[in-house]
């Protein structure tokens, strides 16, 4: 038997579920790196503030990149690992030598804002195959991002 006969999943309802995990992924691939590079790269009065909070993102999306490769797995799917493959098909772009902290938390905001509309749309999706765990993972997934949406735009003071 096959993973989904066990866990009571057919997989021909939970594709489209798949190929929205896949494209979540490639998309915090390409932020993780973003996010990398901001690290690295902040300067600035917010420099001790920001390198560290960079980090603790970025650790937060590898978590995340890694829990929607086994979800993948766990549909049947295949997940990518080449970043070559990422991009071919993200939505989130790379970014290249910002070391403004305004400039990199725009970024950022703009990047979990286009997350949170993608989880809006899978966390549906998956909702009407019956496969809980996905929508237990975007619900859970909405709330840490709803919640830096709230913290990074106070500390801009937006």
């Amino acid at each position: 038997m096959k993973t989904l006969d066990y866990i009571k999943l057919d997989a021909s309802v939970v594709n489209n579920v798949v190929t929205s995990l896949q494209q979540l992924l490639a998309d915090l691939q390409v932020y993780y790196t973003n996010l990398r590079g901001f690290h690295w790269n902040i300067k600035g009065h917010d420099f001790f503030v920001l390198h560290s909070k960079f980090e603790e993102m970025y650790n937060d999306t590898a978590e995340k990149a890694d829990e929607l490769a086994e979800r993948i797995l766990t549909l049947g799917g295949v997940p990518a690992n080449k970043f070559s493959d990422y991009l071919k098909v993200a939505k989130i772009k790379e970014v290249d030598n910002v070391s403004n902290g305004n400039e990199s938390l725009n970024n950022v905001l703009e990047t979990i804002s286009y997350f949170i509309g993608e989880e809006r749309n899978l966390l549906k999706a998956a909702s009407e195959t019956g496969d809980e765990v996905t929508v237990a993972m975007m619900s859970d997934y909405l709330k840490e991002q709803e919640k830096l949406v709230w913290m990074l735009t106070a500390y801009q003071n937006k």
